[in-house]
């Protein structure tokens, strides 16, 4: 039997020396299938959208947490080294930290080498705002918002609810993740059928996204970062985004490598005007993304280590 908390490290260390290996068959992606895939059967089975959507959010997270004890049970009672091994798997596969360090190195590799619109489309496979029209600032200025938000969507929030629920409970958590980023848009097809998933998702990341941010400071420090900036413009200015959580992490990653994030930005031709997080201390160039994948790296050790501390602390 393998402890639980080295599931966990093996997990996280699988995870940051080989990434998401594309043939390898990925729990997300199956549960991103069933939720489009109950879309039409739900909205053809409920009289409007609201309660459609809240009835598929409900079945995809019962689905999932129903699958993954089913295959961990079978897997355990077949052998209990096998039942470790898929627990490992199954956290493994929802940690995201490495992938979001190669998807942002390529645009840093793209601007580089001087090639505006292979950085424009590699910037794309990362956030959700048009892409075609942005200069080099405006590309490297989505991947680290793209990095500090992912901070927490990839990597620290389902560590927390690995530790709490182990592979249950992290699939759970990218459930509920999956259900907002497939129908959780403020536009006419989603804002109804969407809301709960929406409203999950906000919750679930309630306590990460606060966690992570107070965390940034600290890994600034190690890194020679801008730790009183970051704390600063945490607290500054954090309410500012309008999403109650990515603000968080944003605010203190700007305030960390001392440039402004926000502003205005496009999303299907329609533009959205944020308010603006952190000082324009620097000039915001390619080299900023390696030090947000830096900050991601260490705060998401520095997040790990609180995590297993608490539960030890908890169990003894």
């Amino acid at each position: 039997m393998i402890a639980f908390e080295y599931q966990i490290l093996i997990a996280l260390c699988l995870d940051l020396v080989a990434g998401d290996p594309r043939w390898l068959p990925h729990p997300v992606r199956l549960i991103g299938r069933l939720a489009s895939g109950l879309e039409a059967p739900m909205r053809a089975s409920f009289p409007d959208a609201k309660r459609a959507g809240a009835a598929t959010a409900v079945l995809v997270i019962a689905i999932t947490s129903g699958a993954v004890l089913l295959v961990i049970g079978l897997s355990r009672a077949v052998n209990p080294l096998l039942g470790d091994v898929v627990s490992i798997y199954l956290i493994y596969a929802g940690i995201a930290a490495r992938d979001m360090v190669s998807h942002s190195t390529a645009v840093y590799e793209a601007l580089r080498s001087g090639s505006l619109e292979e950085a424009r489309c590699r910037v794309g496979m990362i956030c959700g705002r048009d892409t075609a029209n942005l200069d080099a600032a405006g590309v490297t200025k989505a991947a680290v918002e793209s990095v500090a938000e992912n901070l927490v969507d990839g990597v620290t929030a389902p560590l927390l609810y690995a530790v709490i629920g182990g592979p249950v409970g992290i699939m759970i958590y990218k459930a509920v993740n999956t259900l907002d980023s497939t129908f959780g848009y403020k536009n006419e097809r989603y804002l109804e059928f969407g809301r709960l998933s929406a409203r999950i998702d906000d919750a679930a990341n309630f306590v990460p996204a606060r966690l992570t941010a107070l965390l940034v400071p600290v890994a600034a420090r190690l890194l020679g970062e801008k730790s009183s900036g970051a704390c600063r413009v945490f607290l500054r200015d954090r309410r500012k985004h309008p999403s109650p959580n990515a603000g968080q992490t944003e605010a203190a990653v700007a305030g960390a490598l001392g440039v402004q994030l926000g502003g205005l930005s496009f999303y299907g031709g329609h533009p959205s005007n944020k308010p603006t997080l952190g000082d324009p201390v620097e000039a915001i160039e390619p080299a900023h993304i390696l030090r947000a994948n830096a900050l991601l790296v260490v705060t998401t050790v520095l997040f790990l280590g609180l995590m297993l501390g608490g539960r030890a602390i908890i169990v003894s």
